[in-house]
C-alpha cells in the first residue's frame, strides 16, 4: 500500500537482483512507488494483493517469461500496462509483443529517461482523469478488491466514450453505483444522471415514463410530461434491468436509439434527444435473445461494451471494508455511538453467504446498528440481521480436493472415460492421470456410458 494514496506503483519483474535493484532505486528517485519481483510467478502473487499502476517486465526470465506474465495479467487485469525489456530483442519479437497488446517494448542497453518516458506515457493511457479528480468520480464505491478496481479502471476509460453500456450482475451487487461513476467520468457529468427501473414501472405507463405524453393522450393526462429521455438530454439514462422490458417497447427503445429522437405519446411529432445509455440487468440477455424474450438488435446496441459485477460472495475482501463504512454512515446518521465490530461479528460477516449481496450486508449493518447499545456490535446482533447460520469459508485442502475431483469427472465425461485423451487434455502422463483417478476412487468405466455429453471429443496430436 503507497504511503502517498497519489503516488503511482510501478512493479519491476526481473530474475537478475542486481538490475531489479538499479531500476527500482531509478523509479523510486523519479518519484514512484516501486515493488520488485524476481519472477513472473511472483508478480502475479504481487499483483493479486495489491495491484501496481505499470509493470516493467525483463523477456528473458527462468520459468515464466515477459509474454508469459503478460498473457497471465491480460486474463485478470487486461487494463494494467506491461512495459517489456530485453537484450534479446528482435524486430519480429517486438512487433509481436505490440500486436498482443504489450504497451511497451524498451531494448537493453536503454538510458533511465527512456524507461522513464514509457512509464509516464503508460500511466497517461490507464489514467484517464486528472489527479485532482482521481477519487471523486467513483465516489461510494468502496473495495479492497483487485476484480472491483480493474473493474473501475476499464469504465473509467470506457466513460471517455460515448459507447452504450451493458452492466451485468447479480440483484444488489452494485451496478447502479457503476453506472452513476462512469456517467462522473464521462464528459456528459455535469448533465443530468436519470435512473428508471424497467422492472418497477407497469407496462402501460413505461413508455410515457421514457419518452413522455402530451395532454389528453390517454385518461389522467392532464398536462404535457416530457419523459426522462428529454429530462436527460446532454446526460445519462440508466436503464435498470433492462431485461425486463416488454417487447413491443423494445421496439420503440431501439428506434429512438437508432435516430436519436422519442416520439412522446399522443405527439404528432419527434423530438431530438442526446443521451447516453447504460443498461444494467441481472438476468442472460443472450438466453432471452434465443428464447424471443428480447429482440437481437436492440440487445447488440445496447451490449457495445459489458462489465460483469462480481457477488460479493467472490470478493470476500470487500466484506469487511464495506461493513465498516456501512456502520460508520449508519451511526452518523442515527446519532449513536456505535464505533466497531467485535471480532467474533466480523468473523460471522466473512464467513456469510451474502445472496442478497452489497444491499444485504448494508441492511444487516443497519439492523446491527439500530440495535446495538454498546460502541462495538456483538455478534449476537450480527447472528440477528443474518437470521440464519452463516455458511464457513470451505478450508483449503477440502476446496482443492474437490475442484480436482469435478474436474477429473468433467474431463471423463468429455472424453467418455478414455483415460488417453483425458490425459492428454489434462496435460498428465498416464500413471499419474491413473494415481489421480484413484486418489478420487473413479473409474474410467464409469464414464463410457454417460449420455449427458453429445459426442465423442477427438483429441489430435
Amino acid at each position: 500500500m503507497n504511503a502517498n494514496p497519489m503516488q503511482k506503483t510501478v512493479l519491476v519483474v526481473d530474475d537478475d537482483p542486481d538490475l531489479l535493484k538499479l531500476l527500482a532505486l531509478r523509479l523510486t528517485a523519479a518519484g514512484y512507488s516501486a515493488q520488485t519481483a524476481e519472477s513472473g510467478e511472483r508478480a502475479l502473487a504481487v499483483i493479486a494483493v495489491s495491484r501496481p499502476d505499470v509493470v516493467v517486465t525483463d523477456l528473458k526470465m527462468g520459468g515464466m517469461d515477459g509474454l508469459a506474465l503478460f498473457e497471465a495479467i491480460q486474463r485478470t487485469a487486461p487494463t494494467l500496462p506491461v512495459i517489456i525489456l530485453t537484450a534479446h530483442g528482435t524486430i519480429p519479437e517486438a512487433v509481436d509483443a505490440t500486436r498482443r497488446g504489450v504497451f511497451g517494448f524498451l531494448p537493453k542497453p536503454f538510458e533511465s529517461r527512456e524507461l522513464l518516458a514509457q512509464v509516464e506515457q503508460a500511466l497517461k493511457l490507464s489514467s484517464s482523469s486528472p489527479a485532482g479528480a482521481a477519487e471523486a468520480w467513483r465516489a461510494g464505491i468502496v473495495t479492497a478488491s483487485p476484480q472491483i478496481e480493474d473493474l473501475l479502471r476499464r469504465a473509467r476509460l470506457v466513460a471517455q466514450s460515448d459507447a452504450s453500456v451493458l452492466i451485468v450482475g447479480a440483484s444488489g451487487a452494485g451496478k447502479e453505483l457503476l453506472a452513476r461513476a462512469i456517467h462522473r467520468a464521462s464528459k456528459r457529468h455535469d448533465a443530468p444522471f436519470v435512473a428508471v427501473n424497467c422492472a418497477a414501472i407497469p407496462e402501460p405507463l413505461l413508455e410515457s415514463e421514457l419518452f413522455g405524453h402530451r395532454k389528453g393522450a390517454f385518461t389522467g393526462a392532464s398536462y404535457d410530461h416530457k419523459g426522462l429521455f428529454q429530462s436527460a438530454d446532454g446526460g445519462t439514462v440508466f436503464l435498470d434491468e433492462i431485461g425486463d422490458m416488454p417487447v413491443a417497447l423494445q421496439v420503440k427503445l431501439l428506434r429512438a436509439l437508432q435516430e436519436r429522437e422519442v416520439r412522446p405519446v399522443g405527439a404528432t411529432q419527434s423530438v431530438a434527444v442526446d443521451v447516453r445509455i447504460v443498461s444494467a440487468t441481472h438476468r442472460n440477455l443472450e438466453e432471452r435473445v434465443a428464447r424471443g424474450e428480447f429482440r437481437e438488435d436492440l440487445y447488440y446496441r445496447l451490449n457495445v461494451v459489458s462489465f460483469t459485477v462480481p457477488a460479493l460472495a467472490e470478493r470476500r475482501e470487500d466484506i469487511v471494508p464495506l461493513a465498516q463504512h456501512f456502520l460508520a454512515a449508519t451511526a452518523a446518521r442515527y446519532g449513536k455511538d456505535v464505533r466497531a465490530f467485535a471480532p467474533e461479528a466480523l468473523e460471522l460477516l466473512i464467513a456469510a453467504p451474502w445472496p442478497g449481496n452489497v444491499r444485504q450486508l448494508a441492511n444487516a449493518v443497519e439492523q446491527a446498528v439500530a440495535l446495538a447499545t454498546s460502541p462495538i456490535v456483538p455478534a449476537a446482533l450480527v447472528a440477528a440481521a443474518l437470521k440464519s447460520e452463516p455458511v464457513g469459508l470451505t478450508p483449503l485442502d477440502e476446496a482443492k480436493r474437490a475442484f480436482e475431483r469435478d474436474y477429473l469427472v468433467r474431463i471423463l465425461r468429455l472424453t467418455r472415460g478414455n483415460v488417453s485423451q483425458a490425459a492428454r487434455l489434462a496435460q498428465r502422463n498416464r500413471t499419474e492421470f491413473y494415481k489421480l483417478l484413484e486418489r478420487h476412487q473413479l473409474q474410467p468405466g464409469m464414464f463410457k456410458g454417460d449420455k449427458r455429453e453429445r459426442g465423442t471429443l477427438s483429441v489430435e496430436r
